[in-house]
């Protein structure tokens, strides 16, 4: 089963060029089903494992995820075992795929966590202590978070020449590989000079956002440097990165931007991700609502 994995690989790394965190996620999902394959004495060694797997064994093995899984993990890893045996029936090592029949569980809703404007600028405006670089590194992260709407994994990917400071746009290479050019604002284009003033001379291809040590960062090192924020700030403490973009695109929502302008602006393939932010404003709506109306509030 390895080389069908090796093989597997770089198609999707070259062939279809998706980003390392999706080959990533593909790969540790199939390994999860090796496996199971290997515990199931389905994969052993000197013996065809193909023809065993059926109907019948996908079935077995995403009923053992149901345990442990939620719907949206298991959506996700049978997304990858679909691409997997699409890819073994185009190289003609399967005449058909036995995961094509399999129906997709009906993901999870949620509505996702947002800070309110007043929050964000407690979050923005208070002087923070500390290091004068790191601080000054800090404020612009969160800055051009929430100006852009960014994904973590983009925030931590942007170089020098990614800024342009005279148009206030920055250049952001999004999922899939998409470029998207996305205004910047003045607060945010002013952290980031305050910032980049502090490092001294720069190269266009030096990393944006560098730790400690020089090297670029990590998207783990911002969710620490942010929850440290929050907390001297006694602000709510799972709140993540995501949730500045969710905020970004909740506020600019709540002031009546068209959703098909947020859908370009956060770099969603489909409108229909961008909808679940109509359910929060609608659901902030509701609790202005049943705060303020007369004939709603609960003490009547």
């Amino acid at each position: 089963m390895d080389k069908y994995l090796k093989r597997f690989e770089q198609h999707i790394a070259i062939e279809r060029n998706l980003s390392p965190r999706t080959v990533a996620a593909y790969m540790r999902d199939l390994h999860q089903f090796k496996n199971f394959l290997c515990q199931h004495e389905i994969v052993t060694s000197g013996k065809e494992w193909l023809p065993q797997v059926d109907l019948l064994v996908l079935r077995q093995y995403l009923a053992g995820l149901h345990k442990t899984c939620s719907r949206t993990s298991i959506a996700r890893k049978l997304s990858a075992l679909k691409v997997f045996f699409r890819f073994l029936v185009r190289e003609g090592i399967l005449t058909d795929s036995p995961a094509d029949s399999l129906s997709t569980p009906r993901r999870e809703q949620y509505l996702p966590k947002v800070l309110s404007a007043e929050q964000v600028g407690h979050l923005l405006d208070q002087p923070p202590t500390g290091q004068r670089l790191l601080v000054l590194r800090d404020l612009a992260l969160f800055e051009l978070t929430y100006s852009c709407g960014l994904r973590v994994g983009e925030l931590t990917a942007l170089n020098v020449g990614a800024v342009d400071f005279e148009d206030r746009q920055i250049r952001v290479l999004g999922k899939g590989n998409k470029e998207r050019i996305l205004p910047v604002g003045r607060p945010a284009c002013s952290a980031l000079q305050n910032y980049l003033a502090e490092r001294g001379p720069l190269e266009l291809h030096d990393a944006l956002f560098l730790n400690q040590r020089g090297g670029r960062l990590t998207a783990r090192s911002v969710q620490r440097n942010l929850k440290d924020r929050l907390l001297r700030l006694n602000l709510p403490t799972d709140v993540t990165p995501h949730a500045l973009r969710h905020s970004f695109a909740t506020h600019l929502l709540d002031a009546g931007a068209d959703l098909r302008v947020i859908q370009e602006l956060l770099g969603h393939a489909s409108l229909s991700t961008t909808q679940k932010y109509t359910k929060v404003s609608f659901s902030h709506l509701t609790e202005v609502y049943d705060e303020c109306h007369p004939r709603s509030r609960k003490d009547n």
